[in-house]
């Protein structure tokens, strides 16, 4: 049994930073790289694809809504050609730094009300899935299990299904939003409990009580979460202790298949 552990990285701009980056990269295996919409910029964008090389961990896009104030996470009304070119251009902006130091990306995951929006509207989903065929179908899409996995899966695209350690979810495997009580969960303990349920049992417990079924290959760890990097320790550790080998996300994928 094998899982990727992910962070989301770069989520940054100008000066300000968040997250422990440096930390996180000693617990994960995959990066979720901010693309410059909902944040990064250039600078930011070329150091962390920079120490990912250096440390081997997997390169992923992370392609946000045009929405830095709110972090991507406010809705937004985008036509999906809005979307697609949207998606489009953040992919080509990341690929140039991992083409500047020798690598290439590996996955596109989705941010915040982006990733919300595609996992349950097939417009949007659509967008998505075209945004990366049009430029590279062995990228990974990492999503929600739900309309956006349906529609790469039907495109013939790699899919992984995403895991959120810290968050709560209804009973349709969406997440429960962020500004309702106990979306966010900061219980350590609680959380690698969870992950290692859905690693090995395939379900996690909705927010309702019921059990739901989720069988995550990758599983994110929020960079934003409070004691976000002892959590990532504890979750990383639990799962060892489970007998659940932690692995790149291709090599999960390459397993699975």
């Amino acid at each position: 049994m094998r899982v990727d552990l992910a962070a989301d990285l770069g989520e940054g701009f100008g000066d300000y930073r968040m997250g422990d980056d440096a930390a996180l990269l000693e617990i994960v295996t995959s990066a979720n790289i901010a693309c410059g919409f909902h944040a990064g910029d250039p600078r930011i964008m070329h150091a962390t694809v920079a120490e990912c090389v250096r440390r081997g961990v997997g390169v992923g896009a992370h392609p946000g809504l045009p929405d830095r104030v709110g972090f991507g996470r406010r809705t937004m009304e985008l036509t999906p050609h809005e979307v697609r070119t949207d998606v489009l251009y953040q992919l080509g902006a990341l690929s140039a730094f991992a083409t500047a130091h020798g690598t290439r990306l590996r996955h596109v995951t989705p941010h915040g009300q982006l990733g919300n929006v595609a996992a349950v509207r097939p417009d949007w989903a659509a967008a998505v899935v075209e945004a990366v065929t049009d430029f590279d179908q062995t990228l990974a899409v990492v999503a929600l299990d739900g309309a956006l996995t349906a529609a790469a899966r039907s495109a013939g695209l790699p899919v992984a299904v995403l895991g959120l350690a810290d968050r709560a979810y209804q009973e349709d495997g969406t997440l429960v939003r962020r500004s309702s009580p106990g979306a966010v969960l900061t219980d350590h303990g609680q959380v690698a409990e969870r992950v290692v349920r859905m690693v090995t049992d395939g379900t996690v417990e909705a927010i309702t009580g019921r059990v739901v079924e989720l069988r995550p290959d990758t599983v994110l760890l929020h960079g934003d979460t409070p004691g976000a990097v002892d959590l990532a320790r504890t979750v990383r550790a639990a799962l060892r202790s489970a007998g659940v080998a932690i692995e790149p996300l291709a090599s999960v994928l390459a397993a699975r298949a």
